[in-house]
């Protein structure tokens, strides 16, 4: 455990009913007895129990009424004995309690996820979990949500250790067998091991393929609509988000920036990006924005081209939107059918931004280039994670070459390497194995007082 306690505020900042301070670390229920005055010590309370009382300063001040709560080690969070202090929601009372207990020794401000890098490392969580507890307060839609509590519930953490398990069951049958070569004493058949190999190979597989949907319900998904000057790209992001976001005019050109909004479609974030209309203008302003068009394109997961129904399809238009990004990408989309329904364009949805018909028609279209027809339950594990995904895949290089150590009948030094270098991979997710910069980076991320 760490020698030094830890404090800062747990609740944002701000007026609120309450805030809530935490503390952390050895000297948590001495530091808060030197100022609170309640009907007994906070030293002799049992863990898990509430007490009232008030916060004095030296000066025998009254500061404020309170709720202390008390958890001692290791049945905390963070594994060490804890307090949090409940206060009136007023910014000036935290700050005369935090400045109070930063006087006393040996007492010092967290450091940005500081509570949960000493819950990993007092064994209270494993890495992917730490990671988790980000993903839960950041999540900002159902799917991110339930993906991130997927996480921190431990199902990565689960299947993770059960291919390690089998790695190292493996590894050392074969590790066993070098100990006596000399006997040629056989401890696994080459064939089974081969079978074992294939077998976690396909499981990480499945791991691997389920990164991209749930990149997609972790970090959401970058929508640019894109088309020439009028066919309404304002209109339909004013559509979708119910609100009149976007300046909506007759006059070409109207759209100067690129703007950016964000939806919830199926509990799925979408940043949709209204652009500036693509043509040739000598307008300097114009020409930035259409230039900021073609960056947001770049840069974009799925781009809506809209073209309308009242004017001629633009095929010079759409090949140079491949110069940005590629045809898989692209959902063609035909606006403004309340003007003319007979009209057939070869395009995937029509729509009209102005009535809403088609809009259902053209969610399902970005959710199926998006996740397809991927979908998970609450017993699934899923990769959210790219730090994740790349150690999966060091893995799996590893356990193919493994696999072709034992096909080209070389030494069992070499499979065992690549076998044990595989597992290693697989530790790196959960932190069995991980160096200080890889957890500095982490928890840097984290918000102060988690």
């Amino acid at each position: 455990m760490k020698e030094d306690t830890i404090i800062a505020l747990a609740t944002p900042a701000g007026v609120g009913a309450i805030s809530v301070i935490r503390l952390s670390g050895p000297q948590s229920f001495a530091a808060v007895d030197n100022i609170f005055y309640g009907k007994s010590k906070i030293e002799n309370a049992s863990s898990h129990t509430l007490h009232y009382g008030d916060i004095k300063n030296q000066d025998g001040e009254h500061i404020d009424d309170v709720l202390i709560s008390i958890f001692r080690a290791p049945n905390s969070y963070t594994g060490e004995d804890s307090v949090e202090i409940s206060t009136h929601g007023n910014p000036l009372i935290t700050q005369k309690v935090i400045e109070l207990l930063l006087s006393i020794d040996d007492i010092r401000l967290a450091e940005p996820g500081e509570f949960t890098k000493r819950a990993f490392l007092n064994n209270r969580i494993d890495l992917a979990k730490a990671e988790a507890v980000a993903d839960v307060i950041n999540s900002r839609t159902e799917a991110s949500f339930r993906g991130a509590r997927n996480q921190l519930d431990g199902l990565l953490s689960k299947k993770v250790n059960e291919l390690r398990s089998q790695l190292l069951n493996s590894s050392s049958f074969v590790e066993l067998e070098l100990d006596f070569v000399e006997e040629d004493i056989h401890f696994v058949n080459q064939d089974e091991l081969l079978k074992r190999i294939d077998s976690i190979i396909i499981e990480i597989d499945t791991l691997l393929e389920s990164y991209e949907f749930g990149r997609v319900i972790r970090d959401g998904v970058n929508v640019a609509i894109v088309g020439r000057p009028n066919v309404g790209k304002s209109s339909l992001l004013n559509y979708v988000l119910k609100e009149s976001r976007a300046i909506v005019s007759e006059i070409p050109g109207t759209t100067r920036d690129v703007i950016r909004e964000e939806v919830s479609i199926g509990g799925i974030l979408f940043r949709l990006f209204d652009t500036a209309g693509i043509r040739v203008s000598e307008d300097s302003i114009e020409k930035e924005g259409i230039i900021r068009s073609q960056e947001t394109v770049r840069s974009a997961d799925v781009v809506i081209y809209l073209e309308d129904v009242q004017q001629a399809e633009s095929k010079d238009l759409f090949i140079d939107l491949l110069n940005f990004t590629s045809p898989d990408k692209i959902i063609k989309v035909v606006n403004k059918i309340d003007l003319n329904k007979n009209l057939v364009k070869d395009v995937d949805v029509k729509i009209s931004a102005k009535t809403g018909e088609g809009i259902d028609l053209l969610f399902n279209k970005l959710k199926e280039k998006t996740i397809g027809n991927e979908s998970y339950t609450e017993k699934t594990a899923i990769v959210t994670n790219l730090r994740h995904h790349n150690c999966l895949k060091k893995s799996r290089e590893n356990l193919i070459n493994a696999r072709e150590s034992i096909l080209n009948k070389m030494s069992g030094e070499f499979i065992s390497v690549d076998l044990r270098n595989a597992e290693m991979n697989l530790a790196e997710i959960i932190g069995e194995v991980t160096s200080d910069d890889i957890l500095n980076n982490i928890f840097m991320k984290f918000c102060v007082g988690k």
